[in-house]
């Protein structure tokens, strides 16, 4: 990780040690060593073709990923250009970031557009498709806009008055939001004097109408900045699973078949046979259900068997494998009815033997582990069937990788850092400690590796449910004993509605 800091250090940082140095060494050429990161390398101009220079700055933007800006100007013709790309792997998951724009300081917030981002303006009904990767704020982006809409206008205006007219109500509002009114008829020559000229639109005193600028990019690799934490209102982050259009547009699979058809029954006495037959589930049984890879979108299966486990009961494990990518998920369902009570199990842990214990945690279970101050809500990871270790293992990656802990994220304090260094020695059994399994649902197992006598190192605690429970579970609506009455109740009342909104108001059934 220190590495890796170094390589791409934080924009703050890289700030500091510009403005430390002597005015002559920010204007000279930065090469790429130890101390200074920007690298300069000649260029040729694609305007004038003279030599320009390119600069190119490995940097990481905080609570987002690392990123490289490269910047292009040429001091022959003063044409530039910058641009931005992700020097990470593309992400698991595609992201939307949304902002609400409701006063003129949004407009500086930082946005990270990658050349696979569409942005898109609700309220103008502008829609701006993937192209160039760009480093920039919201400000920027309208100023970009402006000058994309104009360069062709005088031009639409003779050839085509209709789109002309609803083009120009689009630059009309994104000068609005600047605050440049000034008309020109070169675009170019209108974005040079408004950078040079205008002063920033966030210090102008007139009022600005809300708008909404969204990031949808299938990478993940795009970004836009929040002001104070990620529970500010005006900012939202969305990720979604990539359809398998996306993946292979982004050349992550290839486009070398053609999902299969579902399979139906060809004749009439076949498809009611279907229907009819009893589809009883055996322990030794594996049942097949065709899907849809939620990684890469190609078919792929999803086995269910049914499993029963000594001393404890059945239980349904589902498994999805991918061939294509190779994603791989596991899935446990409880296959006995709810139990009346609900099972606290809690286990002391000595030595590393206790980590290849069985563990079936289900979804409506919590962990906890005190000695490190390691609290699992019910729902987290989902159900498992692993060893000990192996669910502590996943904790671990879990936390490592998904929770940002470098650069200006990490802030003064390292307390995270301790919780990784506690968890760790807890999941390697360098010490011993606590595992407390609470599922009011009585539907997680431990191991009993002395059973069928008593495990003098686990005890089992059974207690009954709270109406707080009951109700986040679902229970106190249900009802399984006497529901046949109720449905003819129900069936009765809905028949005579019916019958009472066919027949009008002062009409009689007899002719």
């Amino acid at each position: 990780m220190s590495s890796n800091a170094e390589l791409f250090p934080t924009i703050g940082s890289v700030a500091d040690q510009t403005g430390n140095l002597p005015v002559a060494a920010q204007t000279v050429e930065v090469t790429l060593d130890e101390e200074r990161p920007v690298q300069e390398i000649e260029s040729l101009c694609m305007r004038c073709h003279e030599q320009g220079v390119t600069r190119l700055l490995l940097t990481s933007i905080p609570y987002f990923r690392e990123i490289i800006v490269m910047s292009f100007r040429c001091e022959h013709c003063g044409f530039s250009n910058n641009e931005v790309q992700s020097a990470g792997a593309i992400r698991p998951e595609g992201a939307v970031y949304t902002v609400r724009v409701l006063n003129r300081a949004d407009l500086d917030r930082q946005i990270v557009k990658s050349n696979n981002c569409t942005v898109v303006i609700p309220e103008y009904e502008l829609t701006i498709p993937p192209g160039r990767g760009q480093l920039t704020t919201i400000e920027g982006l309208i100023r970009d806009i402006i000058v994309d809409l104009s360069g062709a206008q005088p031009l639409r205006r003779i050839q085509n008055p209709e789109v002309y007219e609803k083009i120009e109500s689009i630059i009309r509002k994104c000068r609005a939001v600047v605050g440049d009114d000034e008309e020109q008829e070169d675009a170019e020559e209108n974005a040079t004097h408004a950078v040079k000229t205008s002063k920033r639109a966030s210090e102008i005193d007139e009022p600005l109408q809300p708008f909404t600028v969204r990031l949808d990019d299938p990478t993940g690799n795009s970004w836009a900045e929040f002001v104070g934490s990620m529970a500010d209102p005006k900012w939202n982050l969305r990720t979604y699973h990539r359809t398998r259009e996306q993946n292979v547009e982004l050349g992550l699979v290839a486009d070398d078949e053609v999902p299969p058809e579902l399979v139906v029954p060809t004749t009439e006495q076949e498809a009611e046979q279907a229907a009819h037959e009893p589809a009883p589930i055996g322990k030794e049984e594996i049942f097949t259900f065709p899907g849809t890879c939620s990684s890469c979108g190609h078919p792929c299966s999803t086995l269910m068997r049914k499993v029963n486990i000594p001393y404890f009961k059945d239980v349904l494990i589902m498994s999805t494998n991918c061939d294509k990518c190779g994603y791989r998920d596991n899935e446990v369902k409880s296959g006995s009815a709810i139990s009346a009570q609900g099972k606290r199990i809690i286990l002391k842990v000595e030595d590393r033997d206790d980590l290849s214990r069985d563990i079936l945690k289900s979804e409506s279970c919590g962990m906890s582990i005190p000695e490190v101050e390691l609290v699992l809500q019910a729902g987290t990871l989902g159900g498992r069937f692993t060893t000990l270790e192996g669910i502590l293992d996943q904790i671990y990656e879990e936390l490592s990788e998904k929770v940002y802990t470098s650069g200006d994220a990490k802030g003064n304090g390292t307390a995270f850092e301790d919780f990784l260094k506690k968890l760790k020695a807890v999941k390697n059994a360098e010490h011993p400690f606590t595992l407390i399994l609470d599922d009011p649902l009585a539907n997680s197992y431990l191991q009993n590796i002395y059973a069928p006598d008593p495990d003098p190192n686990m005890t089992i605690e059974m207690y009954d449910r709270t109406w707080e429970q009951n109700e986040e579970l679902g229970l106190n609506d249900m009802k399984v004993e006497g529901y046949e009455e109720d449905a003819q109740k129900e069936a009765a009342a809905a028949k005579a509605e019916a019958e009472k909104s066919v027949a009008p108001k002062g009409e009689t059934k007899s002719s």
